[in-house]
């Protein structure tokens, strides 16, 4: 009889490989990486270190990515430029999402892979000193390439890590897959923290803002680059903080950049593409990625993995730019994000704490009528100087935001729990379709279109989710068929399970 991990004893059979002691230490294989422990413990302390170094690392990388994806739309607000090259790094992740993760990770390997892109998103950093249309948009096109491999290699690592820790101490692996995710989310969200902090002691050395009777702002706001007043084109004039000040802000997200480089490339433990991805064409690679996109349950979930990006979008491009910027000024956009990534980074820790009592089901539920109630509640809020208000729409926003980010991931990690890279390249594709779809109408659309457009994708993305999880809960397991305890919900499912053994003591 072999050991079931979650549910004590069951009978033998093909799917789980026999239990073997050829070696004293313990190993897990699988399509989401392999651990060789031919000289290496993998001991629990061991995997929570490195869940911590890559969570680190991110935490840095993502102070300057999303310290400058907040200010783009103020500070390079000349034509558009900032907008656009958000754009453009989300329009470059798509294709970057279908073609490169499964290619790369298997040339260079995890490590390497995090190494390079998080190098690229320096890069991107360092862009800004100069930006232009010829200097940027490049800059954009490098950083989407690297996107979906940095993703991919993390949601891989943390995945193996994950299911690795789970055998450890015999716990349930998609509670434990979900609660690393959450300690992941926790870091990352808290970069909003950092990098918000940075550019607004900064950028309140200079506490320069338009009057609040100068500009049409809130959901009626309309960029434009003429008519009526020229509004968009004289809040930019008006609002853009000084080329030295923005300097100072960007050498300083320049140099997290370096240091989380460096984290990763000292402090990372190497895990192993999957041996069948080694062996594999980069053909039937990529294939993977698009095969499983005929995948029921991953055709339905791609309205709600759009709405992770529309919504993070929204907050990032619109709400700073039509409400903080226009009304209250530059210098407040960091605090008002700072409020937005300390609920974030909180919720994101909880989300996965709590899953395990209250399910996905109730969370998903609350996050999309938190999103909601808030764009009702915005269109038809004229905003004033009544700052406490900008702070409570950030952090309610913060806390749904946390159930997208963290819930989401998991659940693409345990409704495709043997296609790991394929499953987070598609999840980092269509989320990448909603930020570009924002950012791509943000310089066309009035902010309550916006609103508008992304309460329709939520509707129809909850519907799609619900679906998902009823044919999920209704679907036999393998332990029903084959003495596992995996759903299975078409023969791919059954496929990725016998490539995988687990070996233990």
């Amino acid at each position: 009889m072999d050991k079931d991990h979650k549910n004590g004893p069951v009978e033998s059979s093909p799917i789980v490989s026999t239990i073997s002691k050829p070696h004293p230490k313990t190993a897990v294989e699988g399509r989401t990486g392999d651990f060789h422990h031919a000289e290496d413990d993998w001991s629990s302390n061991k995997v929570l270190f490195n869940l911590l170094v890559v969570s680190s690392a991110f935490f840095l990388v993502f102070t300057a990515f999303m310290g400058l994806s907040n200010l783009q739309s103020s500070i390079n607000c000349d034509q558009g430029l900032g907008v656009a090259s958000l754009a453009t790094i989300y329009a470059t992740l798509i294709f970057s999402a279908l073609f490169i993760p499964s290619f790369v990770i298997k040339h260079i390997g995890i490590k390497y892979t995090l190494v390079a892109a998080m190098c690229c998103y320096t890069l991107y950093s360092a862009a800004n000193f100069y930006p232009s249309w010829y200097t940027l948009i490049p800059a954009s096109v490098i950083l989407g390439l690297a996107g979906a491999p940095l993703w991919s290699s993390k949601c891989t690592y943390l995945t193996t890590i994950g299911m690795r820790y789970a055998v450890i101490h015999n716990e349930k692996r998609e509670v434990i897959v979900s609660r690393f995710f959450g300690i992941f989310f926790l870091f990352f969200q808290a970069s909003q923290v950092l990098g918000n902090l940075i550019s607004s002691l900064v950028f309140s050395v200079n506490e320069t803002n338009a009057t609040s009777t100068d500009f049409t702002c809130g959901s009626m706001y309309c960029y434009s680059d003429g008519g009526d007043d020229a509004n968009a084109t004289s809040i930019c004039e008006a609002t853009k903080p000084p080329k030295h000040l923005t300097n100072i802000v960007i050498g300083i997200y320049t140099a997290c950049g370096a240091c989380a480089v460096c984290i990763i490339l000292f402090g990372l433990t190497p895990i192993q593409p999957s041996e069948k991805n080694q062996s594999s064409s980069t053909f039937e690679l990529v294939g993977a990625t698009i095969r499983l996109m005929m995948d029921k349950r991953l055709l339905l979930l791609i309205p709600i993995t759009m709405v992770s990006g529309l919504e993070q979008a929204y907050m990032q491009g619109d709400f700073t730019k039509s409400f903080v910027t226009c009304k209250i000024g530059v210098q407040w956009v960091g605090y008002v994000m700072i409020c937005y990534g300390v609920v974030d980074a909180s919720s994101s820790y909880l989300s996965g704490r709590v899953e395990k009592w209250t399910g996905r089901i109730p969370q998903f539920s609350m996050a999309a009528l938190i999103n909601i109630a808030l764009m009702i509640a915005m269109t038809f809020w004229k905003p004033t100087e009544d700052l406490p208000v900008y702070f409570v729409i950030a952090a309610f926003w913060g806390l749904a935001d946390a159930v997208w980010q963290t819930q989401l991931n998991a659940y693409y990690g345990v409704l495709f729990p043997f296609n790991q890279e394929p499953a987070f390249s598609n999840y980092r594709l269509w989320e990448s379709a909603g930020y570009t779809l924002s950012f791509a109408y943000s310089n066309f659309l009035c902010t309550w279109t916006k609103m508008l457009i992304l309460s329709c994708f939520i509707g129809v993305g909850m519907s799609g989710y619900f679906v998902t999880e009823f044919q999920r809960q209704n679907a036999p397991t393998q332990k029903e068929q084959n003495g596992s305890n995996f759903p299975v919900k078409n023969e791919r499912d059954l496929e990725g399970v016998t490539n995988a053994t687990f070996e233990i003591d």
